[in-house]
């Protein structure tokens, strides 16, 4: 798959270079674009040629299905040591919203060994309706398993929506069941909503590097398909007076499908610290100058009860190890308190906590970003304030 140029018809007007968002991907050589193994096929450069000689080559147009079979709104109900995860409860709260604008049901599908007790968990975030697929193949998360599973359900019941969370396991089995089904999927969103007009599933997630946010509609394949970070949505307050339906459904799948078979889970014990679920962390960024500005930052988090973050600037650097970082390429984290410390508030920085229900932002320049979304804004040099906020929170604790 590339792009495909009419040589004879090209007037090497350079528009092509000027409109491809990757350096080097194209040029022009002896008045005639040229594309390199940089290209990645985005087909900007096609909309941008103004005599229309660039098209994609070897790209076959799916057929689109009748989307008017397709109803319901689906998250998946992932599970660990026999709970229900976090994401997985945040993402049926955000499903419940979605499904209200539709007008149609909220499902969560469950899979795996013993796991009927979870429904009551799914119903009291807010779920319609429970699909069960239980058996002794599911006790572990297995991709051909739990693959061949829930694209069965797919096919039988015809969602409209079906959400994942941007887990291990999310990440493992939602695009290989998008392309069982021959439909579309937007990874790593960090925003879903209805449109209005259409009643499309908006898909929101960074793009090009974070450097702009991009919303991604489905119009002609179902499911819509999405996987959303953790942490990203808000869990609802459960009622667990709320009832469901439970439908049992054979998925079909026996050992027979399995390509390997698990014999032992080895469990290592790591002293990392768990930003996802801490309620006040610390994140310290390039405004610290040095290395060691982090142990002012762990005094800090320490004094508070909280966790130690980063942002990727001071872990690129190797100040800190990457499982302090947070933002795109790190934790996604919302934390009752986010202190940002010498952090500019890159948009890579900001995707991964500005969720956070209170932001706290130290820093020198006044025109940092993070001061657009801080609830609080302090500026002034870090190595000063710190000092100064941690002698009045000590006197407070004392008395």
């Amino acid at each position: 798959m590339g792009i495909k140029i009419d040589v004879d018809k090209c007037i090497g007007c350079s528009l092509c270079v000027k409109a491809c968002p990757f350096p080097g991907a194209v040029e022009v050589v002896d008045k005639k674009a040229r594309f390199t193994d940089k290209c990645t096929v985005c087909g900007a450069c096609i909309e941008a040629c103004p005599v229309k000689v660039l098209s994609r080559e070897g790209v076959e147009q799916a057929t689109a299905v009748d989307v008017t079979q397709y109803k319901g709104v689906w998250v998946f109900g992932e599970t660990h040591e026999g709970k229900l995860a976090n994401v997985a409860m945040e993402l049926i709260s955000e499903g419940r919203k979605l499904a209200d604008q539709l007008g149609e049901e909220l499902c969560a599908v469950l899979i795996g060994k013993n796991v009927e007790g979870l429904a009551k968990d799914c119903y009291a975030y807010g779920a319609d309706k429970v699909y069960l697929i239980e058996g002794d193949v599911f006790e572990k998360y297995q991709t051909e398993t739990f693959t061949k599973a829930y694209t069965n359900l797919i096919n039988e019941y015809k969602p409209s929506i079906c959400i994942f969370g941007a887990s291990t396991q999310g990440r493992d089995l939602a695009p290989r069941i998008a392309v069982r089904v021959g439909t579309g999927l937007t990874a790593d969103c960090t925003g879903l909503a209805i449109d209005p007009e259409t009643k499309l599933l908006m898909q929101t997630r960074p793009a090009f590097g974070g450097n702009i946010m991009a919303t991604i509609l489905c119009p002609n394949h179902r499911p819509q398909m999405a996987t959303v970070r953790p942490k990203v949505m808000k869990k609802a307050e459960p009622d667990y007076n709320r009832q469901g339906e439970l439908i049992r459904f054979d998925a079909g799948v026996t050992e027979a499908d399995l390509a390997v078979n698990i014999k032992e889970v080895v469990k290592q014990v790591l002293k990392t610290v768990n930003l996802e679920e801490a309620d006040i962390i610390v994140s310290g960024g390039r405004g610290l100058g040095k290395p060691e500005g982090f142990k002012l930052i762990e005094e800090f988090a320490q004094l508070l009860g909280g966790a130690v973050g980063a942002s990727r600037a001071t872990v690129d650097a190797g100040w800190i190890p990457q499982y302090h970082q947070v933002g795109q390429t790190g934790k996604t984290v919302a934390p009752k308190l986010y202190i940002a410390c010498g952090i500019s508030g890159a948009i890579q920085h900001l995707a991964g906590m500005q969720t956070s229900d209170m932001i706290i932002a130290i820093n020198k320049d006044p025109d940092a970003p993070i001061f657009e979304v801080a609830t609080y804004g302090i500026v002034g040099d870090l190595y000063e304030v710190i000092p100064a906020l941690m002698k009045e929170i000590k006197k407070i604790q004392e008395s």
